[in-house]
């Protein structure tokens, strides 16, 4: 039988025995062992020559127990992560609290790990988490997101965008709004330029999407356009649980990309802003390796797939144009006017918000 000792033990569970068993005086235990009498009194007092827990027998929590509940009930049911619900229990339940004493309350509970609470996707079953291994391609997640309004702009416009779960394939297109009519609009466009034949669709719970939270049952009846248009193309529709964008990350995390080059950019119109988020479409397909697939690019990824399992998908997708090889030419800036070629203006040192490039020569 396998023993754990304590880090600082000084005996072992034989040697222990062999104290309790001994009919010496403590005083030539202790000398023999090279221990404490003490040490020898408590081996000999003890029923077991096991360590015991170091666990205090009494926990003295900041928090209460009632305010133990709500700060459980509140990680069950809003999903908060670590520190925002550290937020939330000082600003409401006890300012004393800290966060690794928060840590210890959620870990006796057994809701320190977050995904261990989340819920699963309608029609999913309740299966441990994936990797984008156990996915086929086929499976798309689609999210719509606001865009700033530009100089030029009387209204602000919206951002659609499709994500293939296993390649990471992205496609996107820019509406002035986001209705039903816009939503089955870019449903026939993902269907038309996705190389991958679409059996899955997951987005939230949006009124351009779906009519769960506009019906009497608080079910989708079915009727909605973008329904409708999921059964002509013979896609299942699937909805995220209410409240729960982490169910869409996948699609969220791509626009957390998009936010960061919009925050970066200055923009001077509407038409900059989209060649902007259709270069960086190409940039992204083509050109930037994911971790979750095995540092690959998207687009190796479908290629990947495509040798595998040719019949999950119906058309082949190439590669556009690369950058070329080039060279710097120091401190010579002309406007993109004087351009002497445009595809090194677009996917090499260009600045977009000053509209001006480093002159580069082909090596």
């Amino acid at each position: 039988m396998s023993h754990t000792l304590h880090a600082q033990a000084r005996t072992t569970p034989v040697v222990r025995q062999e104290i309790k068993d001994s009919a010496l005086s403590d005083r030539k235990l202790a000398a023999k062992y090279n221990i404490s009498r003490s040490t020898v009194r408590k081996w000999r007092q003890r029923d077991s020559s096991a360590d015991r827990s170091h666990r205090a027998h009494t926990l003295y929590t900041t928090l209460t127990e009632l305010q133990e509940a709500v700060v459980i009930t509140l990680r069950e049911t809003l999903y908060l992560p670590l520190d925002d619900l550290l937020y939330v229990t000082r600003t409401h339940i006890n300012p004393e609290v800290s966060r690794s004493g928060l840590a210890r309350c959620l870990k006796r509970h057994g809701v320190s790990k977050l995904k261990d609470v989340l819920p699963q996707a309608e029609g999913e079953p309740a299966t441990p988490t994936k990797t984008f291994k156990d996915y086929e391609p086929g499976y798309l997640h689609i999210d719509i997101k606001y865009l700033p309004r530009m100089p030029d702009e009387a209204a602000r416009r919206y951002l659609f965008v499709a994500i293939d779960r296993a390649t990471r394939w992205v496609f996107l297109a820019i509406y002035p709004n986001m209705t039903e009519d816009s939503s089955v609009d870019f449903l026939n466009r993902v269907h038309a330029a996705a190389p991958m034949k679409i059996v899955k669709l997951l987005t939230d719970n949006g009124t351009q999407f779906t009519d769960r939270f506009t019906s009497k049952n608080k079910q989708p009846t079915g009727q909605h356009s973008f329904d409708q248009a999921c059964e002509e193309l013979g896609i299942e529709h699937r909805l995220s649980p209410p409240r729960h964008p982490q169910t869409n990350g996948m699609v969220e995390r791509f626009n957390g990309r998009i936010s960061e080059i919009l925050k970066q950019t200055r923009f001077n119109s509407a038409e900059e802003l989209e060649k902007t988020l259709l270069s960086y479409l190409i940039i992204y397909n083509q050109h930037i390796p994911q971790r979750a697939i095995n540092h690959l690019t998207p687009l190796q990824a479908v290629h990947k797939w495509q040798k595998e399992r040719p019949d999950l998908f119906v058309k082949k997708e190439y590669d556009q144009a690369g950058l070329d090889k080039i060279v710097m030419i120091p401190n010579r800036m002309l406007p993109i006017a004087a351009l002497p070629n445009e595809r090194a203006a677009v996917l090499t040192f260009f600045d977009w918000n000053t509209g001006f490039y480093e002159l580069a020569a082909e090596v």
